[in-house]
């Protein structure tokens, strides 16, 4: 600065220690030709050079938008979702028969079965060959592609666009550029992607390690890479030998990556058989898969399958006759949504299991906040066996600093698919019990709550705000 000032602008002074300002000089001796000239010249350098890095920055995000999924999203996530996976066209009757089936996401091919779809209160997923990694590298299906998401964008019904099922970790890259792709022309929708289950092998999953360790590395790229909106799995529960030992493995493993991601998760879950060695769930099983899907924390759930070709069970026969697993859903579906619901605005805080303890689960401790009456004796787990016991689901609203959040809400669920069993809650205060029919809450005394509880079932309790903030302060201790 001393410098500058003592060499000074043409015909400017300087002050008794040779230095000013530099906005002073600029304004010194307006009337000079020579400075306005130079001024000029200033003034245009810097608005190019401002003009050169704006577009620079503009065109860079473009291309990262594409290639790293940073453009926003805002995707919301509405009503919990309840879906399927294969099912038939979408008709006026197919849709009465979803509609009346408690779902609220269902597939459609074309603008005219979104049409459908919104008559009849639908959401829409919006499944085309053209959406795929290869359209971006192929400049006329590309075009194509463009045209087509500019005209579905705006429809009512539509809820989200299918990409693929179950990748391996080498697809990952093509499915960031698709995803960010559509986020940048369409962030008001998501893009879908299902994963593999647990058991899948390490070539599937394009990983290696153990069952934990390959799933987890699978699960990290996927969500670095790819940068979903949501997570989405299946697992695939009950075989004719027995029960599929990684089932609560699985929900504990995706609802970790979930959270830590801050995304919402779906569980597909098993309605047919397709193979000698699987079998085809009963009513009673498909209460336990969705109240076990809601305890660990999803945001949906989706049946595997509707009707399809090769399956038996499902949720429809070919012919579109309901199965008695549809006439099951019926309720299931609108108690999913129920208590999904008034969980949304919650965290999952944990979840502990009373009784057996299969991989990938906690025990519930004797102190735990919410706890039964009597306790549950510990059983040791045996593989393909069923799980029997209970599993408490905890959750509260979260801390935004390193504090142990205090669970207020808890379902209980009993894990016996073959026997209704009454327990009772202990609770830190005053507790309510949710019907997921009614939609209601009903008081059910003071620190104790008795359930009854279907095979499967379960029942949400929390603990009043009034009881909260008294527990909290101490004043019942």
């Amino acid at each position: 600065m001393a410098e500058l000032g003592q060499a000074g602008w043409a015909g400017s002074e300087t002050t008794e220690t040779g230095r000013l300002p530099l906005k002073n000089k600029l304004i010194l001796n307006e009337s000079d030709p020579e400075r306005q000239n130079m001024k000029t010249y200033f003034y245009r350098r810097i608005f190019w050079m401002v003009l050169v890095v704006v577009i620079a920055m503009a065109g860079m995000a473009l291309r990262g938008a594409e290639t790293t999924g940073l453009a926003a999203s805002t995707w919301k996530l509405g009503a919990p979702v309840v879906t399927y996976w294969a099912g038939p066209a979408m008709t006026d009757v197919v849709a009465k028969q979803m509609a009346d089936g408690g779902f609220n996401l269902v597939w459609c091919t074309s603008e005219q079965e979104m049409n459908v779809a919104q008559q009849n209160g639908l959401r829409a997923q919006f499944h085309s060959g053209l959406i795929s990694p290869a359209s971006l590298d192929n400049p006329a299906a590309r075009e194509k592609l463009d045209a087509l998401v500019a005209k579905v964008r705006t429809h009512p019904a539509l809820y989200c666009y299918f990409i693929r099922d179950e990748p391996c970790a080498t697809d990952f890259a093509g499915l960031g550029r698709i995803v960010a792709y559509l986020r940048e022309r369409d962030p008001n929708h998501m893009a879908y992607i299902n994963l593999f289950p647990t058991y899948a092998n390490n070539k599937q999953l394009g990983t290696t390690g153990d069952t934990v360790t390959a799933y987890r590395e699978h699960l990290r790229q996927y969500i670095d890479i790819v940068k979903p909106a949501l997570l989405s799995y299946d697992n695939y529960r009950f075989a004719v030998a027995g029960d599929m030992d990684q089932y609560f493995l699985n929900l504990a493993m995706i609802r970790q990556a979930a959270q830590q991601a801050g995304l919402p998760f779906l569980n597909i879950v098993q309605a047919a058989s397709w193979a000698p060695s699987m079998r085809v769930p009963t009513g009673d099983e498909m209460r336990y898969l969705v109240y076990t899907t809601l305890a660990y924390g999803a945001q949906g759930i989706s049946y595997y399958v509707y009707c399809c070709k090769g399956h038996t069970g499902g949720i429809a026969l070919l012919d579109g006759t309901p199965t008695p697993i549809y006439h099951a859903l019926k309720s299931l579906n609108r108690e999913f949504v129920a208590i999904a619901t008034e969980l949304q605005p919650l965290s999952s805080l944990g979840m502990y299991h009373a009784g057996m303890t299969p991989t990938g689960t906690v025990a519930l401790a004797e102190d735990a906040p919410f706890r039964l009456d009597p306790p549950v004796a510990s059983m040791p787990y045996v593989n393909m066996k069923p799980v029997q016991g209970i599993l408490l689901g905890y959750f509260g609203q979260a801390n935004k600093v390193n504090v142990l959040a205090k669970p207020t809400h808890v379902l209980v669920v009993n894990l016996d698919y073959k026997a209704e069993h009454t327990t009772t809650l202990i609770g830190p205060g005053k507790l309510e019990v949710f019907d997921a029919t009614a939609r209601t809450w009903s008081p059910a005394g003071t620190g104790r709550a008795e359930l009854r509880l279907s095979p499967g079932g379960g029942k949400l309790v929390r603990q009043t705000k009034q009881g909260f903030f008294r527990n909290l302060f101490g004043i019942f201790h």
